[in-house]
């Protein structure tokens, strides 16, 4: 009997589907998109109503040879992309070179890699999803536009090399106008002044709120002082105290964006690490003999907090089981995302509830482990019970003054017992504890503590900040969120500091350029309402070419405009006084995809290159004349070493500080943790001394 051919996109998927549907089915990999437009042209026919001329991807020639073959002897092709746009587009161009009927069932569409969900979708393949792949052809096309027109314009008139992108150029565009925010902010001083008070030697804390019946507004060091000095040791009299509970529901299941944050967040990870993951965790994994190779989580392209009725119901077997009754809400929360949500798929869980964590560690890599462990504990959390605290809220009053003081008691821990989501540039508080008070009672006065403060600016994006503002928005896709990341980085637009992204001179400059000559192409707005008609084009409520049509035809006519009115715009490279020993030449300062570095002016004909170093000021511990500066590995990764390098091989990653240690002589470095705050930690590797570090050192 003839087998089946189920093709996939990779060799793990593969391997995972092939055991779950045994010896009548053949299961090979493509190897993901089989065709493409050409890179060499520009691949759409503008004229002829955006004709598209795909062309095989090198080096897929002998795949599509093997899966021809392979179909010519099944008596049936089912095609098992991913269960996304660009799956389905994938499963087109396979249908198209296989010659497979337009109108046979032949697609198969599954959310987890399970052994029930794979043999019920192979019974239930369905007609290619034309909808679909128009709406990526429509993605693919409008991103090649954008690419090969304005990409040549910029060569022309700033610098080869550039590019300009659909979505790219937006992001670039926030990262620039936030640090066009920075710069023009103007910090305004503001005092705080918080009472230390004590009862039965108890010390607690509470913050001036009130002056009179107006809120407290301290401008000056003046007005702090007058009111410390008009104080003075006056106990202070409980004037209300009021307690309630509050209930606090957890976070919703991941969807892609939320995972991309949280991971970049408590992990570290970037975009392109926590998908590149999280598809391993997708397509299987070997589990030892007695389960093999077996996907352990949902699919991880999704916009949908869904779950499964199925999934539901384990999980709260596994809760009562486990935590007990009471730890499963009255009702199952339900979490409703705002705006167009395409809801094709569930949310990204594990596949199943039962594989804890600990369990499967031994059987996967560190960042394997902790991004399943993320995944786990996050879906387990958001079918739990809600926490519930008990909130105690004190006014006191001393003269004219009133302070507040509040805590919190945790009643019931519910989801808190699992997982608590992480918040941007916010520290984890912790929460104070109130002595048992009485409304009229005098506190004893201890100390009062004032403190100086500037109103500061919105901070610099980081990774997750800037994801979060992406979906927030409706730019692009969570999915292409890593691959744009990368380019505007390679490309000298903006560059890394301490995990946040600062845009460069170049950035700002293609920025302006492209704000006055295509407005629509830079506008969040405008981006964000194509993403709408891309979506409107895969309901089938829109035709892909009109929808490229009615773009591309304003933009031809800003093209025109934009070449003909732009000079050329050069951008002057900082020049230093260091000298190029190949040809004595002022060395200047180029951006690269892992930041600045030094370069000789004379390229071609030069091409001498160095490392821009910063010197810390540090004399280097290994020999005499060397100084620590920071360097950056080849993944970009800062590092600190000697200034001799290669003659002195001294390394550290962590930064250095000019302090040596006590107990061996050698040099402390910098630590940095969560809950311990900032160390500094001999750099000997046999000598265990740490100190805790001075205030400066947050600012380093």
């Amino acid at each position: 009997m003839a087998k089946i051919l189920v093709v996939v996109e990779s060799p793990a998927k593969a391997k995972t589907i092939s055991k779950y549907l045994g010896k009548k089915y053949t299961v090979r990999a493509s190897m993901g998109h089989v065709r493409d437009l050409p890179k060499s042209q520009f691949g759409v026919d503008v004229e002829n109503n955006f004709q598209v001329k795909y062309i095989t991807i090198r080096g897929k020639g002998a795949i599509l040879q093997e899966l021809k073959s392979l179909a010519k002897k099944s008596e049936q092709i089912l095609l098992a992309t991913d269960p996304d746009r660009e799956g389905e587009a994938i499963a087109w161009h396979l249908q198209e070179f296989l010659k497979i009927p337009q109108d046979e069932n032949c697609r198969v569409e599954f959310n987890e890699i399970t052994k029930n969900k794979i043999v019920e979708a192979v019974k239930n393949p369905r007609k290619i999803d034309s909808a679909r792949v128009n709406a990526q052809q429509a993605r693919r096309v409008l991103d090649r536009i954008v690419g090969y027109k304005l990409s040549p314009l910029l060569w022309r008139k700033i610098r080869r090399g550039l590019s300009a992108g659909r979505v790219q150029s937006v992001v670039v565009r926030l990262i620039c106008d936030r640090e066009e925010e920075i710069k023009a902010f103007i910090p305004e001083e503001y005092w705080t002044l918080i009472a230390k008070l004590s009862k039965n030697k108890f010390s607690f804390e509470a913050k001036l709120s009130n002056i009179g019946q107006k809120k407290a507004d301290l401008k000056n060091e003046a007005q702090v002082q007058e009111i410390v000095r008009t104080i003075g040791k006056t106990p202070f009299v409980v004037e209300k105290i009021q307690k309630k509970q509050q209930k606090k529901n957890p976070a919703p299941p991941f969807i892609t964006s939320s995972l991309q944050q949280e991971a970049s967040r408590k992990l570290n990870f970037t975009a392109k690490k926590t998908m590149m993951i999280a598809q391993q965790l997708y397509e299987g994994l070997e589990l030892g003999k007695k389960e093999g190779s077996v996907g352990l989580i949902t699919y991880m392209r999704t916009d949908s907090t869904r779950i499964s009725g199925e999934a539901r119901k384990e999980t709260q077997q596994y809760i009562e089981t486990i935590f007990g009754q009471q730890y499963l809400p009255e009702k199952p929360h339900n979490y409703i995302r705002k705006g167009r949500i395409q809801d094709a798929h569930e949310c990204i869980r594990p596949t199943s509830i039962g594989r804890e964590p600990e369990e499967l560690k031994k059987y996967l890599k560190n960042d394997q482990y902790r991004l399943y462990k993320l995944i786990w504990e996050r879906f387990l959390a958001s079918q739990l019970a809600s926490a519930v605290f008990e909130l105690t809220s004190v006014e006191l009053q001393v003269h004219d003054y009133r302070f507040k003081a509040t805590g919190s008691v945790v009643v019931f821990p519910g989801y808190t017992r699992v997982y608590m989501e992480s918040k941007d540039g916010q520290e984890n508080e912790k929460e104070s504890v109130l002595p048992e008070l009485q409304e009229k009672e005098e506190i004893s006065l201890e100390k009062l503590l004032p403190k100086q403060h500037f109103t500061q600016p919105l901070p610099r994006y980081t990774e997750a900040t800037l994801i979060k503002i992406l979906e927030e928005k409706g730019i692009g896709r969570p999915s292409t969120y890593a691959p744009v990341l990368e380019t505007i980085i390679s490309r000298g637009y903006v560059h890394k500091e301490k995990k946040q992204y600062v845009s460069t001179e170049l950035g700002c400059l293609v920025v302006e350029l492209l704000k006055k000559y295509f407005p629509e192409i830079i506008d969040v707005e405008f981006t964000a309402n194509m993403e709408n008609k891309l979506d409107s084009v895969e309901e089938g409520k829109s035709d892909w070419k009109e929808v490229l049509l009615l773009f591309f035809e304003p933009f031809a006519q800003e093209l025109k405009i934009a070449d003909q009115e732009i000079g050329q715009i050069e951008v002057a490279d900082e020049v230093t006084e260091e000298i190029c020993e190949k040809c004595g030449r002022n060395l200047v300062i180029k951006n690269g995809r892992y930041g600045k570095f030094l370069a000789c002016p004379g390229f071609p004909e030069c091409r001498n290159t160095k490392p821009l170093l910063k010197d810390t000021g540090i004399a280097c511990p290994q020999c005499p004349d060397g100084k620590i500066v920071a360097r950056r590995s080849k993944k970009g990764r800062k590092f600190f070493g000697c200034s001799n390098y290669p003659q002195c091989a001294f390394v550290s990653w962590d930064e250095p500080v000019n302090k040596k240690c006590p107990q061996c002589g050698q040099i402390l470095v910098i630590k940095k943790n969560k809950n311990e705050g900032i160390k500094y930690v001999c750099s000997g590797k046999d000598c265990q001394f740490t100190e805790k570090a001075e205030k400066t050192a947050a600012k380093m």
